[in-house]
């Protein structure tokens, strides 16, 4: 066969008309099992590639799901995927991610373009938009979920924890184990709005116990373990006082580690070190880190389920929130 192949040289080797074989490769209800298998393999002989354009003017949606996210280029927002892809695995829908940069602007520019392919559903992190991103999902007419945060106003559905709390948890976690000359380490400062958030929260503990940090460091930087090592490594050697430090991630939790370990300050002897994300790189190290699970999978799966409203009762409360757990570990 000349050339890329066509709805109309599946139907003919089926032995179907244009309209089943359509419909088939659409996975509509009118058509058996056993003629749409056949036509799938078909397609699968010729390469066939539907054109979900002309589907979307006709049907008025793709079977696409639109995710978007601030970064990839941490382990976080992949487990969350995962967690979207493990549920909608099992129906016709495939998600598609757009990454903003933690912009607000961006992100915008990114819905507007989702949005414009008309997606069966929109998937987004956080609960902060510009004015004309917060009126497009308003607008939207198909179910948005905003996740990983609670602390706000959701457009629609909306599924996470609350950062806030998550702050304030383990604030109160390294009190009660003694510690009181604290000190913060945070990334992505203010444009993450959910470790601001935590911030805040931890902030207000150590408040309420009398105290204030000794130290901090707010870097506008992502995290990584270098950044970790190397931030840690200046404040501590300023700050020798200083008996934990919380980290707005496991990252650079992990460099903070590596700091100790190279400079022989023993953890939690001489330095406490606690992170956020439960992240399953810090399952490698010899000494397990405090952290908090976030629930990014099931944060996933639960934002898929209400996009697909299966079960029935996963679009029966707007907001779903999950409790942040704190995971002493041995490092406080």
């Amino acid at each position: 066969m000349a050339g890329k192949p066509t709805l109309k040289d599946v139907a003919e080797k089926a032995g179907v008309s244009e309209m089943t074989a359509s419909r088939a490769l659409r996975k509509a209800d009118a058509v058996s099992e056993k003629t749409r298998k056949k036509i799938e393999r078909v397609a699968r002989e010729l390469g066939y590639v539907p054109n979900r354009i002309a589907g979307a003017l006709a049907s008025r949606s793709v079977n696409l799901v639109g995710v978007i996210f601030p970064s990839l280029s941490s382990f976080v927002f992949p487990e969350v995927l995962s967690g979207i892809s493990s549920v909608l695995g099992a129906s016709p829908l495939q998600p598609v991610v757009g990454v903003t940069g933690y912009n607000l602007e961006e992100e915008e520019n990114v819905i507007r373009e989702m949005l414009s392919w008309r997606p069966a559903g929109l998937v987004v992190a956080g609960l902060e938009h510009t004015a004309a991103a917060r009126k497009m999902l308003a607008a939207a007419d198909i179910p948005v979920v905003e996740i990983m945060d609670v602390d706000g106003e959701a457009v629609d559905y909306c599924v996470g924890i609350s950062h806030v709390e998550a702050g304030r948890r383990m604030a109160e976690a390294i009190i009660a184990r003694g510690y009181r000359r604290i000190g913060f380490i945070g990334t992505k400062m203010p444009k993450d709005f959910r470790a601001a958030k935590r911030y805040q929260g931890f902030v207000e503990v150590i408040a309420r116990a009398g105290l204030s940090l000794v130290a901090e460091r707010q870097y506008s930087g992502g995290s990584s373990i270098a950044e970790g090592r190397k931030i840690t490594t200046d404040l501590h050697q300023q700050h020798p006082e200083l008996d934990c430090i919380y980290y707005s991630s496991d990252l650079m939790a992990v460099g903070g580690y590596m700091y100790c370990l190279s400079n022989e300050v023993a953890v939690p002897g001489q330095l406490a070190i606690a992170g956020f994300n439960n992240l399953q790189i810090i399952d490698g190290l010899p000494l397990q880190l405090a952290t908090t699970d976030a629930y990014r999978f099931e944060i996933g799966q639960k934002a898929a389920e209400i996009v697909l409203g299966d079960p029935p009762s996963a679009r029966a409360e707007k907001t779903c929130v999950l409790t942040p757990t704190v995971l002493p570990g041995q490092s406080i």
